[in-house]
């Protein structure tokens, strides 16, 4: 009794191999093959890419909001000023920010005072927002301390009434370290007749960039004594700004913070920037999809392609199978042709894509030159440069989709083929 040869034998590799490379003389595909093939290698590539640059966006806008802004903002008591406006305000400060500090998976804690005022200098103007913070708080904010680009002196922070401003703020009041810029607040000296301006002027002693415009463009900072002074807080703070070791476990950590500070309000980073990273990912997920039926349209050249490919060989079909080569035989062999097109593609389109994403750089730089410049704006898309981060996991999910789609395409035009009877293939030769 004859012994039944195991699933995709090597004969099978062997004549699927020579359809794939035979020439279309002979009755081969090649052309179609090299259209199917660059389709999911392009397809494939660009769903990498896209990939790529929504998980940076997403790391650089978490990461500029957690290196740049407190995890976890404390506020106390409101007060009623003397104009009927409510204010928040931090009495007991210094100690509620200390037993803060002493709670495990807290980092730093420090009292600050916000406010927002009209920065002038050499006949220009702008609004700004002032953050009183002392200097050693100050040291220990990331993006500020350690930031995109820095210029001055950050340890001349303290000195005096020196302040540290986001390099937006700088390009358009034209500041440079050691000039001096006046900071106009309508809350100054209240006097018999009213409330008069309070207008001030500090040397710019550091000058930073973290990489997104709406922190750069409006954040000075301002030693505390001198902000509470500035905006008449004397012996208070307007909040306390919390720091953690892991803050994407904020929920975990609003209980025992409250526990420390006691009766005060919360409001974490995930409450001011959740429902935009909420819009993100869904946008995310939208994009995806979309980009799964660019790549589905790309396999089904492979389908095409197969089919002539099976109409080209009805003749070599019928008599294989009137050898005795089974129909399971026929179905692999047609099988292996279309996903040995998905499996290269596959691999050249992660190549592509991740070559892409590592060098996105001087490859945008050079789109930009090409166009004149002006095709990226930070003042639009809210971070300096446009980002990239290959994450494994998006690389393995393109792959998934591709050799997925890839395989089940194929099995439809290698059922045809397997199904052909073998006397109406050879009734005309």
């Amino acid at each position: 009794m004859p012994q039944t040869p195991p699933p995709f034998a090597r004969f099978e590799m062997m004549i699927a191999w020579r359809y794939l490379r035979a020439r279309r003389a002979e009755g081969g595909v090649s052309t179609m093959t090299v259209i199917s093939f660059l389709g999911v290698t392009l397809a494939v590539a660009a769903l990498i890419a896209t990939l790529a640059v929504r998980t940076g966006f997403r790391h650089e806008f978490v990461g500029t909001i957690l290196g740049a802004n407190p995890h976890i903002s404390l506020y106390d008591q409101v007060e009623l000023d003397p104009d009927g406006r409510q204010n928040r305000v931090f009495e007991d400060y210094a100690e509620a920010a200390a037993a803060v500090a002493a709670v495990p998976g807290v980092s730093h804690a420090a009292a600050v005072i916000r406010g927002q005022v009209l920065a002038a200098h050499d006949g220009r103007n702008a609004g700004v927002e002032v953050t009183g913070i002392a200097a050693a708080d100050l040291a220990t904010v990331p993006l500020v301390a350690e930031p995109e680009l820095a210029m001055g002196d950050l340890a001349r922070f303290g000195e005096g009434q020196g302040v540290a401003i986001g390099i937006g703020v700088a390009r358009e009041l034209g500041l440079r370290v050691g000039d001096r810029v006046r900071l106009i607040s309508p809350d100054g000296a209240r006097t018999p007749f009213g409330t008069s301006p309070r207008v001030s002027a500090y040397e710019v002693v550091y000058i930073f960039q973290v990489g997104r415009w709406d922190i750069d463009r409006v954040r000075v900072y301002m030693p505390f004594a001198e902000a509470q002074s500035y905006f008449n807080r004397d012996g208070v703070a307007d909040e306390i700004e919390v720091y953690l070791d892991d803050p994407e476990n904020v929920g975990a950590m609003i209980l025992p913070v409250l526990q420390a500070a006691g009766e005060v309000s919360v409001w974490t980073w995930r409450d001011s920037s959740g429902a935009f990273l909420q819009a993100l990912q869904m946008e995310d997920n939208i994009m995806f999809i979309i980009l799964s039926i660019l790549v589905l349209i790309a396999t089904m050249n492979i389908v095409s392609g197969l089919i002539m490919l099976v109409k080209n060989k009805s003749r070599d079909i019928g008599i294989l199978r009137t050898m005795g080569l089974s129909e399971g035989s026929v179905l692999r062999v047609f099988f292996l042709c279309g996903s040995a097109i998905g499996v290269a593609g596959t691999l050249a389109g992660v190549a592509l894509g991740c070559a892409f994403a590592i060098w996105i750089d001087p490859i945008f730089d050079f789109v930009n030159w090409v166009a004149g410049g002006g095709v990226w704006d930070p003042s639009v898309r809210m971070i300096s440069s446009l980002p990239a981060r290959l994450e494994w996991e998006d690389v393995a999910s393109a792959m998934a989709l591709s050799l997925g789609l890839s395989f089940v395409v194929t099995i439809f035009p290698a059922r045809r083929a397997a199904r052909m009877n073998p006397v109406e293939a050879l009734r005309y030769e």
